[in-house]
């Protein structure tokens, strides 16, 4: 999630190295290792009750639970991007952990340096791009989520505000992907987009979710660290897409549904690969087939017919029957022009290098 690139030329960047994310090949992998297998995890924003940080802790939970004494498990919150960053994953790495998860975007290159130094450590960069041959890379179709969340809150208002961090594909992709899910049911439906400049802070979050309210936007939607949009909602009752976590604690009368990051599964499968010896590097770039994206947790103004929809799009998504950025008509942006043809389907490619905004969104990409 956590990007902390030139914005300018990340969507090149992604576009001509990230494809690697949807090859399942992998390199060879050594002998297993003894247990009590170490895995250190680094986090971006201290572990708070919701939120992205939350959704790994629960991953790095679950491979204990998993795996019992098999493993021994740390983590270290907080971690800024950049020099702290490698800092933290060079001690974890001359502390004996024998894989290092490391979920930001900004940690990338952190530990790809790392790894050059510790050439028998595992290293899992997550929302990352660039493999090496200790280097595996992960990342989740959040998009899908963001489809079905659109089909809520179309069957719900015609008018929808999202707070944003950064204009990087993997946050257009989900502000394009909710806009097509509206129109798909309300078809003259608009979402109104505010850029944050930032991924985590609470107060401009707020501020930012009120200003949309203030403009007549009945439902939100956000692509930022905290729970700071779902309480805006709560408190001046009006609707809530909650992502990463169920946020209902936070916004029980507000929230539509949680669109739900799911790591448990995937950090479980590649400790035990670690453990057994057959880890190898590679991409995964998975989603609601692979158990990495659910939509769930439900509000109590959503009615049944509508959460039933949502759930059955879900189920067709999995069983590869709707993808949400395929034409049913011609694809235009924001600016009337044609970007897919009807009948089409953007490429895996051009989804991960996207650097438009689609018709239905009031907006533009900052720079």
């Amino acid at each position: 999630m956590y990007k902390n690139l030139v914005t300018a030329v990340v969507p090149t960047l992604v576009a001509a190295c990230f494809s690697l994310s949807v090859s399942p090949a992998f390199s060879q992998s050594p002998a297993p290792v003894r247990a009590p297998l170490k895995i250190g995890f680094v986090y971006v924003t201290p572990v708070t009750e919701a939120g992205w940080v939350r959704q790994h802790e629960e991953g790095r939970k679950a491979v204990e639970l998993a795996l019992g004494d098999k493993v021994k498990t740390t983590y270290v919150e907080n971690v800024a991007e950049g020099a702290d960053a490698e800092r933290v994953i060079r001690d974890l790495a001359s502390q004996g952990n024998q894989l290092i998860f490391t979920p930001s975007f900004g940690y990338m290159e952190p530990t790809l340096k790392v790894a050059k130094d510790f050439p028998n450590v595992k290293f899992e960069s997550i929302t990352g791009y660039k493999t090496a041959a200790n280097v595996a890379v992960a990342n989740a179709r959040y998009y899908e989520g963001r489809y079905l969340a659109g089909i809520a809150a179309g069957r719900l208002a015609s008018s929808a505000g999202y707070v944003a961090g950064f204009p990087i594909p993997e946050v257009i992709q989900g502000i394009n992907a909710f806009t097509l899910g509206m129109r798909s049911v309300n078809p003259r439906a608009t979402v109104k987009v505010v850029w944050l400049g930032a991924w985590f802070d609470p107060p401009r979050e707020r501020e930012a979710a009120m200003s949309l309210f203030n403009q007549g936007v009945e439902v939100i939607a956000f692509h930022t660290g905290s729970t700071a949009v779902m309480s805006a909602a709560q408190e001046r009752g009006k609707l809530a897409i909650a992502y990463h976590s169920d946020m209902r604690k936070f916004a029980p009368d507000a929230q539509v549904l949680a669109i739900t990051h799911q790591w448990g599964n995937y950090y479980t499968r590649r400790a035990q690969a670690v453990l057994d010896g057959s880890w190898k590097n590679g991409a995964l770039w998975g989603g609601v087939k692979e158990g990495m994206i659910r939509v769930d947790s439900f509000g109590p103004k959503v009615p049944k017919k509508v959460a039933d929809e949502v759930l059955a799009r879900q189920r067709d998504i999995a069983a590869g029957k709707l993808q949400p950025f395929k034409a049913r008509t011609a694809m235009l942006d924001n600016q009337g022009r044609e970007v897919l043809a009807a009948g089409k389907t953007l490429s895996d490619e051009q989804i991960l290098g996207m650097n438009f905004l689609v018709q239905g969104v009031q907006g533009k990409l900052s720079k």
